[in-house]
């Protein structure tokens, strides 16, 4: 089953592929969403990426969290189910 990963504080210049490039250093990537303003079209400062299975997303969000990109310490960490 995959992992819902949730990533904030993202720099506005990120985009899908460099953070799908990020995430796949440490397993099978399923889909990468940055989130964007419906008005603006610019970047919310975070987004998902789903991951293949638990062990791998756990291994990213341990190695990723807290670490700088694009000069902004992101945030990482498994995503909460919509309510």
């Amino acid at each position: 089953m995959s992992e819902q990963i949730y990533v904030g504080n993202l720099s506005y210049s990120m985009t899908e592929g460099s953070l799908r490039e990020l995430f796949e250093q440490y397993g099978e990537v399923v889909s990468v969403k940055i989130i964007q303003d419906r008005m603006s079209g610019r970047s919310k400062g975070f987004g998902f990426v789903e991951m293949a299975n638990k062990e791998e997303a756990e291994t990213a969000i341990q190695r990723i969290n807290g670490t700088e990109v694009d000069g902004r310490n992101i945030k990482v960490n498994f995503a909460k189910p919509r309510e």
